[in-house]
């Protein structure tokens, strides 16, 4: 891999140069997603739950400059204190500063400057399309913001997909989203989506969103075969959504409220996402920060499945 500031593990090389199965992993949810030390711990969980599925994990994110694809427990540690809370030893606003949160756009910048930044779906697509890791795994996809037709707030994942060949795993979009709207702009782009043993199109943090999948698989061969199918003729990004393995109902009351919170205090574009989950939490008695892990965990487990069948056909 000659790519100037692209740095693999070790361990992350190895792999790819033996075609063995890796996942890709995002860094927003660390820094930005989830609270400390829920996120440090959720993250090394997540690379766990990877590895015991037989995959390799390469959690993704910014370093001085650097795109780092496999950080390390230290790497990990120090993007999950970024998310400390005023009074639990370090300030907020000074950690959000030294961990930006970057979509596919902001790379070349955030290299050039050599700052830290935790990566979105979108930049985590564009890294892992650079080093030749197929499948990624994530929460849930970015996506329409409710309102934009006015605000035009629509997520950088969504554009992303349109240009890198990932397969991206997710339990549907978040919640916070306009989820009817958000598939309107995929189908509008060509992204195809497609289920993994589910009918209907899941909300994060429910299985249902009201939105029938058109195509769903049942057989892991048969979900590669089409990715196989889509590489060769020339498609880019996948999305494979499942719903979440518990969930949160009764959970549209407390969006709706987080999102009037939001439009009182004037939160706009990248901010919204983490203050909208964090509200969500505090209205939820942390129910939905329960939700959030078990479907991380899910969804490395499902990607990790996906990415060992594609080894095995190589």
């Amino acid at each position: 891999m000659n790519l100037e500031g692209l740095e693999l593990s070790a361990e992350v090389m190895a792999a790819l140069a033996q075609g063995q199965p890796v996942v890709a992993l995002e860094s927003t949810v660390i820094a930005h997603g989830l609270p400390y030390p829920v996120n440090v711990e959720t993250a090394l969980a997540v690379e766990a739950e990877v590895r015991a599925g037989g995959a390799v994990p390469a959690t993704v994110g910014v370093i001085e400059g650097r795109v780092v694809v496999g950080m390390d427990r230290h790497l990990i540690t120090q993007f999950a204190e970024a998310a400390r809370q005023p009074g639990q030893g370090s300030s907020s606003q000074e950690n959000e500063q030294k961990v930006l949160k970057l979509g596919a756009r902001d790379l070349g910048t955030a290299m050039a400057l050599g700052l830290n930044g935790a990566t979105t779906v979108g930049a985590t697509a564009r890294i892992a399309a650079m080093a030749g890791i197929e499948v990624v795994a994530t929460g849930g996809i970015g996506g329409v913001h409710r309102g934009a037709a006015q605000s035009w707030d629509i997520s950088e994942d969504m554009t992303a997909l349109t240009r890198y060949p990932v397969l991206v795993v997710c339990a549907g979009a978040k919640a916070i989203l306009d989820i009817p709207a958000t598939l309107e702009w995929l189908e509008t782009h060509g992204v195809p989506v497609v289920g993994w043993q589910c009918e209907e199109f899941p909300a994060f943090y429910t299985a249902r969103s009201g939105c029938r999948l058109v195509f769903t698989f049942e057989r892991l061969d048969e979900l590669v075969r089409m990715w196989r199918l889509e590489r060769s003729w020339g498609g880019r990004g996948v999305v494979v959504v499942q719903p979440p393995p518990k969930e949160l109902p009764g959970v549209e009351a407390a969006v709706e409220e987080a999102l009037s919170r939001a439009k009182v205090l004037g939160i706009r574009g990248a901010a919204v996402t983490p203050y909208l989950l964090s509200q969500l939490q505090e209205l939820t008695d942390g129910k939905s920060l329960e939700v959030n892990v078990a479907l991380l965990k899910h969804n490395a487990q499902t990607a990790a499945k996906i990415a060992c069948e594609l080894a095995s056909q190589k």
